[in-house]
C-alpha cells in the first residue's frame, strides 16, 4: 500500500506554529489567573489583619477608659502588684527561729555542757558565730566542736529523704579563762562555722536535726529551748586570764 502526503511541508510548519502559539497563550492566561488569585488572597489576609488590629486597638482603648473611670485606680494597681509578690516574698523569707533548735541539738550534756553568751547569724556568708563558756574547759569546747561536725540535717521533700551535714568545718577562735555567774572558773570561747544551705530558709520544709546523741524535729519556735543554755559572758579573772 502506498501513502501519499498531500499536505505540503510549509502547511505542516504553519500548523505546528499555530498549536505552539495557542499553548503559549493558554499557559499565559492560566499563569495570570493564578497570580491574580494569589494577589487577591494576600489582599484579603492584609485586610483581615488590619481589621483585627483595629478591633484590638478599639478594645484596648475601651478597657483603658474603664480603668481611668475607676476611683483611686493607682492605689488599686499598687495593691495588686504587692499581692502578686506575696508568694515570692514568703518563699524567700528566712526562719531565724530555727537557730534555737540548732543550739539545743548541738549543746553537749554535762559535764561538757556549755553556756551561750551571744550568737551572730550572717545570712549572706551563711556563717554562725557562737560566743560562750564551758566549766569543763577545753574538753567541753572540743566536744561541742565535734558534736557540730557530726550533726546532720534530714529533710523530706515530695516523699524523698535527704541528709546533709550541718557544717563543713568548725573553727574554734579565741579562748581565755574567766569567771562565770556562779563565781566558778570557766573557759570562754568563740566558735564559728558555715552552715548548710537551706537551714534558715523555706527550701527545707520538714527538717530534723540529728546529732550523735539525739534527734530534734525543728519546730521553728523557741518555746522548748532550755533557759539554762544561755548565760552572760564570763567576766575576766582577777589578776588576768
Amino acid at each position: 500500500m502506498i501513502e501519499i502526503n498531500l499536505i505540503p511541508d510549509v502547511k505542516q510548519e504553519f500548523i505546528r506554529a499555530q498549536k505552539m502559539r495557542n499553548f503559549t497563550i493558554t499557559a499565559s492566561i492560566l499563569t495570570g489567573l493564578a497570580a491574580g488569585a494569589v494577589v487577591v488572597i494576600l489582599g484579603l489576609l492584609l485586610g483581615a489583619q488590619a481589621l483585627h488590629e483595629t478591633l484590638a486597638r478599639g478594645e484596648v482603648n475601651t478597657q483603658f477608659k474603664k480603668l481611668q473611670s475607676v476611683e483611686n485606680i493607682d492605689n488599686v494597681l499598687t495593691i495588686q502588684n504587692q499581692l502578686s509578690k506575696i508568694s515570692s516574698i514568703n518563699n524567700s523569707k528566712t526562719i531565724d527561729s530555727r537557730l534555737f533548735d540548732v543550739l539545743t541539738a548541738v549543746s553537749p550534756a554535762a559535764p561538757n555542757d556549755i553556756k551561750v553568751a551571744s550568737v551572730q547569724l550572717n545570712p549572706i556568708d551563711k556563717v554562725l558565730t557562737i560566743e560562750g563558756s564551758a566549766s569543763n574547759g577545753y574538753a567541753a569546747t572540743e566536744t561541742f566542736r565535734k558534736t557540730i561536725l557530726n550533726t546532720t540535717l534530714e529533710s523530706t521533700t515530695d516523699g524523698q529523704k535527704t541528709s546533709l551535714p550541718l557544717a563543713e568545718d568548725v573553727l574554734l577562735g579565741e579562748t581565755s579563762y574567766g569567771e562565770g555567774a556562779d563565781g566558778a572558773k570557766v573557759l570562754r570561747f568563740t566558735l564559728s562555722f558555715t552552715y548548710a544551705e537551706g537551714l534558715f530558709d523555706n527550701s527545707l520544709r520538714t527538717l530534723r536535726i540529728v546529732t550523735p546523741t539525739t534527734a530534734i524535729d525543728v519546730t521553728d519556735s523557741r518555746t522548748r529551748v532550755p533557759e539554762t543554755l544561755f548565760s552572760q559572758q564570763a567576766k575576766d579573772l582577777e589578776g588576768g586570764n
